[in-house]
């Protein structure tokens, strides 16, 4: 597994053999000797236009820079991929770890190489609550594109709860129509129904409830869903001075 810390060793290796000073290298690169020491400790990793200048400066490849941090063969090839802006091959979707592997070196890599991992999520299938963690460093557009396709019996109520501030309009109304034809759970209602308007579902739930679709006690869920929403409501009014306060 890659190891930013062995990367950032090596780079202290190269410049210690050539007596250079991490002001000088950062003269150099054109950046602050606070830039360098942060690359030297492993406490960030260079841009990918930096990762370029610090090989020529040395003389080596930027296989050898990438090396250095001991990747896995995926990782190499997703850190090579962000650094000569190439394709990123099919056969690195089939590695059992590929989730693991790229969740790991996800924060050095470019949004446009991840929307490209996101796209190879999406045709290859692979396990959506891997997802939760990487949606931080996708473009919103990639992550709205992976989830539309999504396998949404996959997630448990914890993982959908994460998803949810992340979804349009469509995504949601998808995932609504999902439960009331009771292709998912639900239970799902409890997670789905603070981000929405209850009088725009409030209808379709029950309908679904006397069409047999989904349970009775799907109606427990809309009921303390609006208890909750409108005990809400009073209080913004008692504090912003609406209603007096009891």
């Amino acid at each position: 597994m890659f190891d930013i810390r062995k990367f950032g060793a090596y780079i202290s290796k190269l410049r210690k053999d050539l007596d250079m000073t991490q002001s000088m290298l950062a003269d150099k690169l054109n950046l602050t000797r606070q830039s360098v020491s942060s690359y030297e400790n492993g406490d960030s990793f260079p841009d990918i236009s930096i990762l370029v200048m610090i090989a020529k400066e040395f003389g080596v490849s930027i296989d050898d820079l990438i090396k250095s941090g001991e990747p896995t063969k995926t990782e190499e090839i997703l850190l090579k991929a962000d650094a000569k802006k190439s394709d990123i091959p099919e056969e690195i979707f089939k590695s059992g770890n590929i989730s693991k592997e790229i969740l790991n070196i996800a924060p050095l890599l470019k949004p446009s190489i991840l929307q490209k991992v996101a796209k190879g999520f999406k045709k290859h299938d692979i396990d959506i609550s891997s997802l939760v963690t990487l949606a931080e460093y996708l473009t919103d557009e990639a992550f709205l594109d992976l989830l539309d396709k999504a396998d949404f019996e996959t997630l448990d109520k914890d993982i959908l709860e994460k998803f949810m501030p992340f979804l349009d309009d469509a995504s949601k109304s998808n995932l609504f129509a999902k439960i009331v034809d009771g292709e998912i759970d639900y239970h799902f209602l409890e997670i789905y129904l603070p981000y929405v308007d209850m009088y725009y579902v409030g209808d379709q739930v029950e309908a679904a409830v006397v069409a047999g679709t989904i349970p009775w006690d799907a109606l427990k869920i809309l009921e303390e869903d609006n208890r909750r929403k409108m005990e809400k409501l009073n209080k913004e009014k008692r504090e912003a001075g609406w209603v007096e306060s009891k």
